[in-house]
Formats: C-alpha cells, sequence, structure tokens
C-alpha cells in the first residue's frame, strides 16, 4: 500500500475518503449488527472517482471478510476480529518493514434512539509509530432505523487532521469497549499525547 511523506500528508489533510452517500443496509432480526454495517459499507462501491485509483485498503478488507466468512485460510499476517458483542471489528495486516495496517469499523446508538452513528477507520504504522498512508482516515455514516439506510456525513463534532502544527503525526483509534474515540500525537522524538474525543449521544467532543 503507498505510503505519503509528512510533507504530502499535511498537504492533503483536507482529503476525504471516496463515499457512497447513502448506503442501504439489510440485515435479518430487529436490529442490524456491526457485521451488517460492515458488509454494507463492504460492498458499497471501493472505486474513488476523484482520485481515479482503487481504494486499496477497502478492497482488500472486503477480500478478507469474504474469505473469513467462507472459513478460508486468511493470508500471512492477516488477521480479522469481529466482536459481535462489542460492536466492532478490526482487520490488521503485517507486511515486511515493520508496516502495519488497522483498518476498524464500530457503531454507537444515538440518544434519539432512531439512529446509529457508523465509524470506518484506517490506520497506518512502521515499527510501532504512525505512519500515513494513502487510504488514511475516517468514513462516518449516520442510520435510521425507519429506513434501513445509513447516509455519509463528516466526522461528528470534531474535525479529522493527519499532523498537528508542531510536526506530530496524529492517529485514531475507534472504541472497542466504551464510547470514546482516542487521539494520539506521534512526535519524531518517540513522544506521544493523548486526546479523548467523548461521545455524547449525538456527536464527540474533546
Amino acid at each position: 500500500m503507498k505510503r505519503l511523506s509528512l510533507a504530502i500528508v499535511f498537504a492533503c489533510i483536507t482529503l476525504t475518503l471516496a463515499a457512497q452517500d447513502i448506503i442501504k443496509v439489510n440485515f435479518k432480526g430487529s436490529a442490524p449488527t456491526i457485521s451488517d454495517f460492515a458488509w454494507a459499507f463492504l460492498s458499497a462501491y471501493e472505486y474513488d472517482e476523484e482520485e481515479d485509483v482503487l481504494n486499496e485498503a477497502r478492497s482488500s478488507m472486503k477480500n478478507v471478510w469474504i474469505m473469513y466468512h467462507n472459513g478460508e485460510s486468511l493470508p500471512k499476517g492477516e488477521t480479522l476480529t469481529i466482536d459481535k458483542k462489542n460492536g466492532y471489528v478490526l482487520n490488521e495486516y503485517r507486511q515486511d518493514g515493520g508496516y502495519l495496517t488497522r483498518i476498524e469499523m464500530c457503531y454507537w446508538n444515538e440518544s434519539d434512539g432512531r439512529h446509529k452513528l457508523f465509524a470506518y477507520n484506517v490506520r497506518c504504522f512502521k515499527d510501532g509509530k504512525c505512519e500515513p498512508g494513502q487510504f488514511d482516515g475516517f468514513t462516518f455514516y449516520r442510520y435510521d432505523n425507519t429506513t434501513r439506510k445509513m447516509t455519509y456525513c463528516d466526522p461528528p463534532g470534531f474535525t479529522q487532521v493527519y499532523g498537528t502544527d508542531d510536526g506530530a503525526r496524529v492517529s485514531y483509534a475507534l472504541p472497542r469497549t466504551g464510547k470514546d474515540i482516542t487521539y494520539t500525537a506521534w512526535y519524531e522524538n518517540g513522544t506521544k499525547k493523548q486526546k479523548t474525543l467523548k461521545w455524547n449521544g449525538r456527536r464527540f467532543r474533546m
């Protein structure tokens, strides 16, 4: 997967992943699970028309998802965790040279009882440190219980960044337990600064 220099990443801070505006979520039972949200998202188109490239991270995870559910062995260095109880999915792919790609998905129940918020998050690391890649970033959707559709939306309550003014690279981690997102600023000297984006039932506050 192509990786970008920090200068290019900063120049592309406002770039977001291509996303289908509305996605139908098919499920059995009274409510969708994280697996239903994940498959609905992964099975929507993967081609970024603006950038004229295949979204390799999303396409790769879709293939791994299919292999996992077909009972096939996953590629070397690849793992897939589906935690339905906590509404969380994690796909990790380790490559030679110390590279690690983490693709997470989760959802939150909104306080109005009628909507859910779904998130897809890609972050790349090298030797345990943040190393932004071409497809790093959040994608958020708001699901409507009545229509059974989720609609693309901006990060609710915060602006996504890939770096800070004082030179740090930034990663985010979705919650497997709890409800809050963790923001981490990674500095060249090895220090890290973390903040918590707290979920209030509708949006996040830092």
